[in-house]
């Protein structure tokens, strides 16, 4: 009897744990980027904020992740290519809904394309500026297809967006202390306290490998080294 009782209680307590229950879609069914490049650097960004961000448990960093702002209309939802919220927990979401979690995105990225021209020129802006209150929104047209620049931000002054002028070729965001700059196709990160930008998760599995190899290559030249000395130490006895 106790034994099925608490196995009924943890089976409870697990259910009740578990954050993607709710009655809110996870896909709108579109596609999950326009080409390759698209997707690419969409992933890239948000593994990239995800490591700035690994130390501080208040931020969340998503993408291409529902958002609901108002509550009972499974219709009311946008889906940003890229955004940060802070102040909110960072664990992992089916969709964001923004009645439960208290706030909006801080800031939103968009990888924009002339065929998402309206929608992230027109529809987007006019939902971040006036109904989620989003305080900065970039915008990346990777192939220059309309935009141009082809980078663009905006913050929110006054509850309009005005233009987000560059320093140094780089655009500035207040809410992430960095900076963001054009790099042909891609958007890198810049961290103007170590004057570098910051690096992809590819570039720092390819770093590490690379400082593997680097030590390998010291162990077996040590172990060379190590060998001849043994094969000369028995010509030294009988000196």
């Amino acid at each position: 009897m106790f034994a099925k009782q608490e196995k009924q209680t943890m089976a409870t307590a697990s259910s009740a744990a578990l954050p993607w229950k709710n009655d809110y879609p996870t896909s709108d069914g579109k596609p999950l980027a326009e080409t390759d490049w698209h997707r690419d650097l969409m992933i890239a960004l948000i593994q990239t904020l995800k490591l700035w961000y690994a130390t501080r448990r208040r931020v969340y960093v998503s993408g291409n992740l529902l958002l609901f702002y108002e509550e009972g209309n499974r219709r009311r939802h946008v889906a940003p290519d890229v955004f940060v919220v802070k102040g909110v927990a960072g664990h992992e979401r089916p969709n964001y809904l923004l009645w439960q979690e208290g706030k909006g995105p801080d800031l939103v990225i968009e990888l924009t394309s002339s065929s998402t021209r309206r929608e992230d020129m027109e529809t987007k802006y006019q939902l971040y500026q006036d109904t989620l209150r989003v305080k900065e929104y970039f915008l990346f047209d990777p192939l220059s297809d309309y935009l141009q620049p082809p980078l663009q931000g905006y913050r929110l002054r006054g509850g309009r967006y005005q233009p987000i002028h560059g320093v140094a070729g780089r655009l500035p965001s207040q809410v992430l202390g960095l900076h963001l700059e054009q790099c042909g196709r891609d958007l890198r990160l810049y961290d103007p306290a170590k004057n570098q930008w910051l690096p992809t998760p590819l570039e720092m599995a390819a770093a590490a490998e690379a400082a593997r190899q680097q030590v390998e290559a010291e162990n077996e030249r040590l172990r060379r080294e190590l060998a001849a000395l043994r094969r000369r130490l028995p010509n030294n006895y009988g000196q």
